[in-house]
């Protein structure tokens, strides 16, 4: 059996609409890394970036189940001594609605050189317009 290594110039990255309304914020994002890490396409391998840039719109509309939205918890902390900031996620989605999808994302993000370069190719939106129609994006729903 002949085995051919894909090489990372020769990799063509498409780009995919996500429509996040009424959607569990777990279930997208799993789906999302998925797309970002290129796991979709037959020629993955875990050193190369081949994964899609990936359109989430309707981030607004998201859902937690439970009572997520006042139990959970977004912690950050300044460097310094007695610097932990806690954020619930009511308040997180008030200041800006695509964080709480982006954190859930970077989360399920391999932890390596390569994190930040598939999260760059991630773009939210509150709302249904995104500034990517001239990339011509196809619909990532059916992409199991």
């Amino acid at each position: 059996m002949l085995v051919t290594k894909t090489k990372a110039n020769e990799v063509s990255h498409s780009w995919l609409l996500l429509d996040g309304a009424g959607k569990s914020v777990g279930r997208i994002a799993s789906e999302v890394a998925r797309l970002l890490q290129g796991k979709h396409k037959p020629e993955y391998v875990p050193y190369h970036d081949v994964g899609d840039h990936v359109i989430v719109v309707n981030c607004k509309q998201l859902q937690f189940t439970g009572k997520k939205w006042q139990q959970k918890i977004y912690y950050r902390h300044s460097g310094y001594v007695g610097g932990l900031k806690e954020e619930v996620a009511t308040t997180v989605a008030a200041k800006d609605p695509t964080e709480i999808l982006r954190r859930a994302v970077k989360g399920m993000l391999p932890k390596n050189k390569l994190r930040m370069k598939r999260l760059n190719k991630l773009k939210l939106y509150p709302d249904a317009e995104h500034a990517h129609q001239a990339q011509s994006p196809i619909s990532g729903e059916n992409l199991r």
